[in-house]
């Protein structure tokens, strides 16, 4: 990537996470030039990109602005520390929204779902149609329990960007990154004990936890940095966690990429009270920067870091075809995974295989980084557009998921309910919780290509959270 686009992807990322507010005067042309070691006109080409996409205005003979107009929501406000571990609830809410059924006259906000409509996925389609139809039939066939060795090591090519020094040899291929935070959890873990986890989390990794009768200690986490390391420690010299449980790359509700000084310093905790962590990095690479963010498991020595992801989110979740890097638990993640599902389906390793040997992986990425970074301006517009007046929003750094917060005492269940008749399903915050917190906010996807269906849909969020807060002023 060339040098321009590197540097308005640096002060892009700091205009959104608020280190320059509206109105902000921006460093000049001479200054970041001397700062950057690049040159004038390569900053001067930054700014056009800055321009182009509304995180700058020129003023003559003045330099570059922060737009006045562009008045971002607040950020989401941190969570209580959890004062003991619970057991994890909020099944009938997930069961709700992972049932739903696809539907035309349905605008579905609360699913984690991709666009898979993109020209750059055909590629993909023509792979699985010759496969299909390949004599030796390869697709039917049992495979190894590690997975397709050409697919595992197309994954440890992959994950080079991402700081892992990993061979296929490190890998095995699950059922999608759900199986892959499964079975590390399972190879870990046993009933009765503690796993530690950003808060608000993935409702699937918990309710794996509520499944295999484990508890969940939920971390206070920023929005912009993540995990709070100060809590952790003090909960792990307090409790006896078994695992540290997270996502720290464009997390999954809130966006943020945990910085790499914080990456370190939770891996030094780990190590200092023995516990394994279990990295979810399934939108690591949908960061709209580049060089995408380093993972955990680049900095890990001691095999203690299980790195899950999968091919769900960047190119389709049908695929069912997803990953753990396991370390020092890689024997007791195959026997988790035998006694589960066995050898995961042939069919779709092989053909991701031959897109990713292919080249069409990178194009295919770049396509939707910008399609999901565009996006994510447009639902934060239009959420303080539509959304009632002190709404809160998170600002993601990556993937496709905005996290909107409401005031306090909002019911988000109650606004679900409203929406049904409308046409529109919203993933209510309750479900990010193992205690059932969170219950004022929601999570909305901004994936699909933007149309006035969908506008129309967050609009119709705004004004029935208008009017429900509007109902409950009135009963006070």
């Amino acid at each position: 990537m060339t040098l321009y686009v590197n540097l308005a992807e640096l002060l892009g990322t700091r205009i959104e996470q608020g280190f320059y507010r509206p109105g902000d005067r921006l460093p000049s042309v001479r200054a970041l030039s001397v700062e950057h070691g690049v040159s004038l006109s390569t900053v001067q080409q930054a700014y056009r990109v800055l321009e182009d996409s509304g995180l700058a205005t020129p003023k003559p003979k003045s330099g570059y602005f922060v737009p006045v107009s562009r008045e971002l929501p607040e950020l989401p406000a941190v969570g209580r520390p959890a004062q003991r571990p619970v057991d994890i609830s909020q099944w009938d809410q997930v069961l709700e929204l992972i049932r739903a059924v696809p539907r035309k006259d349905v605008v579905q906000l609360g699913r984690g779902m991709p666009d898979v409509t993109t020209p750059t996925m055909k590629p993909l389609l023509r792979g699985l149609a010759q496969i299909s139809r390949r004599q030796d039939m390869p697709g039917l066939y049992y495979d190894n329990i590690h997975g397709n060795l050409e697919l595992r090591e197309q994954i440890a090519r992959l994950m080079l960007d991402s700081g892992c020094q990993l061979s296929a040899a490190d890998l095995v291929v699950t059922t999608g990154c759900h199986e892959a935070l499964s079975t590390s959890i399972r190879s870990i873990c046993e009933p009765g004990d503690i796993v530690a986890v950003d808060s608000p989390s993935f409702h699937g990794a918990m309710q794996t936890l509520k499944g295999l009768g484990l508890k969940a200690l939920e971390i206070p986490t920023d929005p912009i940095t993540g995990i709070s390391l100060d809590a952790l420690e003090l909960a792990l010299e307090q409790w006896p966690i078994k695992a540290i449980q997270l996502t720290p790359n464009c997390n999954n509700p809130l966006g943020y990429i945990m910085p790499e000084a914080r990456k370190r310093a939770l891996l030094n905790l780990a190590q200092r009270f023995d516990v394994a962590i279990i990295e979810d990095d399934v939108y690591g690479e949908l960061a709209y920067t580049y060089p995408r963010p380093r993972t955990i498991k680049s900095f890990d020595e001691d095999g203690r870091v299980l790195l899950c992801s999968s091919f769900s989110k960047t190119l389709a979740p049908g695929l069912r075809i997803g990953w753990v890097a396991p370390g020092r638990y890689l024997e007791r993640v195959l026997h988790m995974k035998y006694i589960s599902t066995g050898s995961t389906a042939p069919q779709a390793q092989i053909a991701i295989a031959d897109f990713l040997k292919g080249g069409h992986f990178e194009p295919h990425l770049r396509r939707m980084r910008t399609q999901y970074q565009r996006n994510r301006d447009m639902m934060i517009d239009w959420v303080t557009r539509y959304f009632p007046a002190g709404t809160r929003a998170s600002r993601p750094q990556g993937s496709f998921m905005l996290w909107v917060e409401l005031p306090e005492g909002f019911d988000t269940l109650k606004l679900n309910r409203a929406l049904h008749d409308q046409g529109v399903q919203i993933a209510v915050g309750s479900i990010f919780s193992a205690s059932g917190k969170y219950r004022n906010c929601l999570r909305m996807n901004y994936a699909a290509k933007p149309t006035a269906q969908i506008e129309e849909a967050v609009r119709k969020v705004g004004a029935a959270a208008i009017k429900l807060l509007a109902e409950t002023e009135s009963d006070r």
